[in-house]
């Protein structure tokens, strides 16, 4: 049964990285009416003047759009007009750290979550009603020994920061120190403060980079950019817990060249996971079994394009989309009943995307 939202017309969000550093081709942040029978999506706006807008997230009543731009030190929010969804620039500060590459938004829907990857830290900052950002009022440096890989495990290097299913942790891969951190927001005055409750060790070069939760949240699932492997693990959501049970490679036997996992999606009912590849390009399907939450590896299907760094289930969980940022695609899939994945003709053609949200409207 599809969601009772599911024939609502939708606003796609797109960020994308803009500088010749990354050799990027980005205009901004794309925004796009979408279809959600068709998979079809229409542009409406393109947001300028903005560098790396990369990943991005919406408030808690999705009226408003948080942004970090990537290789810089800030972030940014912007006003969502409640009739076409186009947006308006509200402020900028900075994230007393380097390369924010992930946010998230707290329960209370006051204050903003930053990971940022080259300065191993998290920094919360708070928000008000019209989306105006303040300073950072804590952050917390991120601890541990370095992994083995010498360019890309230098330091700590945390690359996501999404909440759990309860709200009450934040949950934080750390591609440079193989860990998994979990913290607790608690409040300090007027403030929220990051109190970190536990470490989990990787295996050692696995490089974790995101993770997903099951519907119900007993399940944990991490990809390890560095090793091609997914983590399943069991998830305690009264004390933010895990506890690993299984790694699964992201990679078919057969292929022997070199490949980075990246992105990681669960399908709204928790039957599928998808799982993509920078290198081999091209994205892993896995069935769940949701007695165990044990992962089976299905296939590997064409990315149909070069890197596919992002992906995301459209909220209905009719459509798997992926970025390819090096084709400047994002290519539509119709997710099948045993997860297969079946390529569409319609597709977004944007420069170097890497992240793409919803907003139902």
């Amino acid at each position: 049964m599809q969601p009772a939202n599911s024939n609502k017309t939708q606003i796609v969000y797109v960020g994308s990285r803009t500088t010749r550093e990354r050799n990027a081709r980005g205009a901004g942040i794309t925004v796009y009416r979408h279809d959600p029978q068709t998979g079809r999506s229409e542009l409406v706006q393109t947001v300028g003047d903005l560098t790396n807008p990369s990943f991005l997230c919406l408030d808690q009543t999705q009226s408003l759009l948080f942004c970090v731009h990537g290789d810089q030190s800030s972030v940014s929010s912007f006003r969502i007009e409640p009739g076409d969804g186009t947006l308006t620039r509200v402020s900028s500060v900075s994230c007393e750290g380097n390369n924010p590459v992930h946010l998230t938004v707290d329960p209370s829907n006051r204050f903003l979550a930053v990971a940022n990857y080259a300065s191993g830290s998290i920094v919360i900052l708070p928000f008000d009603g019209n989306g105006q950002l303040q300073p950072v009022i804590s952050q917390y440096a991120l601890p541990g020994n370095p992994g083995p890989h010498r360019i890309e495990q230098a330091s700590s290097h945390p690359h996501m920061i999404p909440r759990d299913p309860s709200g009450r942790f934040l949950v934080v891969p750390d591609k440079g120190l193989d860990k998994v951190f979990v913290f607790e927001l608690k409040p300090d005055g007027a403030a929220l403060k990051p109190e970190l409750i536990h470490e989990i060790k990787t295996r050692e070069g696995a490089g974790p980079r995101h993770v997903v939760f099951s519907p119900k949240g007993e399940f944990a699932y991490v990809v390890n950019e560095l090793d091609s492997t997914l983590t399943s693990y069991r998830y305690n959501l009264q004390d933010g817990s895990l506890v690993p049970f299984q790694v699964v490679s992201t990679l078919p036997q057969d292929f022997a060249g070199d490949s980075r996992a990246a992105a990681l999606v669960i399908s709204p009912n928790g039957e599928h996971l998808f799982s993509s590849n920078r290198g081999h390009d091209s994205v892993s399907l896995y069935a769940v079994d949701q007695p165990t939450g044990r992962i089976n590896l299905i296939g590997n299907v064409p990315s149909h394009g070069k890197k596919p760094r992002f992906m995301t289930a459209s909220p209905d969980g009719r459509f798997l989309f992926v970025a390819n940022e090096d084709s400047d695609t994002i290519k539509t899939f119709a997710i099948g009943p045993k997860g297969e994945l079946a390529l569409q003709e319609q597709q977004i053609e944007t420069g170097s995307p890497v992240c793409m949200i919803f907003r139902t409207v």
